[in-house]
């Protein structure tokens, strides 16, 4: 390995630990061992490095990204749980990503309020341990019942929290002609009339019930087929057809 200096650490001199060395530090650990606690973040820096290679695009400083993932490490390292059964690595990766995923919205240039920040939160945690103990991914309405929120407000709020995207995004380079992300954006439309269409629909959106604004959502923002949803909500594929239906009709009735 070239040698790399990250918050003055020369990434080239990291040590490894065995699946068995780990296991003795984490039981000493448990005991209150700082110095095996210490050890063990040591001995587990180098998965912090390969969990930044996931943010290399990130405007972002590398010491500081490496500081915030060695935080998600030490979390893994003073909650894990050697009864799970699962390997230290698997365990801690997604602490890691998590904690830096949560630096860089807190840093992000667009602000969310507090409120949808906490449920985002919330539902990413339940989440996390849902897929370590289940292996699968929980359904919106078991995260709305673990933690208490809806699930429209929850799906917004993980919406609102994902990172943004500049206007001058190259989506197409071919070596001398760069096509950016707002030359792809129609100009048909008065900007007015857009404004006032756009605000027709969210005062209609507003007056439907949260079943109905969470079929709406999930079926023309998040693209979703109707037997997702129902499998969601579960409910029948019947059930949201009528739903989705009657809500179209009052959001219509509304803006006409």
């Amino acid at each position: 390995m070239n040698k790399v200096e990250i918050t003055g650490v020369d990434t080239s001199k990291l040590k490894t630990l065995s699946s068995s060395e780990m296991e003795e530090l984490l039981l000493k650990i448990k005991d209150g061992d700082m110095k095996a606690r210490d050890k063990m973040i040591q001995g587990n820096l180098k998965l912090v490095l390969s969990v930044l290679k996931k943010f290399k695009n990130k405007k972002e400083c590398l010491d500081d990204l490496f500081q915030v993932g060695c935080i998600g490490l030490m979390k893994a390292i003073d909650n894990f749980d050697l009864s799970h059964n699962v390997r230290f690595s698997t365990y801690a990766c997604p602490m890691i990503i998590g904690e830096i995923r949560r630096h860089l919205r807190d840093n992000g240039a667009i602000r969310v309020s507090r409120s949808y920040k906490d449920i985002a939160y919330k539902a990413i945690g339940f989440k996390d341990r849902y897929i370590m103990e289940h292996h699968k991914e929980p359904t919106i309405n078991e995260i709305s019942e673990a933690i208490g929120a809806d699930s429209l407000d929850i799906i917004l709020a993980l919406e609102a929290i994902q990172d943004t995207i500049s206007m001058s995004t190259p989506i197409y380079d071919n070596g001398g002609d760069v096509i950016e992300l707002e030359d792809q954006i129609s100009d048909d439309i008065n900007i007015f009339d857009k404004f006032l269409r756009n605000n027709m629909i969210k005062e209609a959106f507003s007056k439907l019930s949260n079943r109905e604004k969470t079929i709406i959502y999930q079926r023309y923002y998040l693209d979703k087929t109707q037997m997702e949803i129902a499998k969601e909500l579960d409910i029948s594929q019947a059930q949201v057809s009528r739903l989705e239906k009657n809500a179209l009709k009052e959001m219509y009735d509304y803006m006409n």
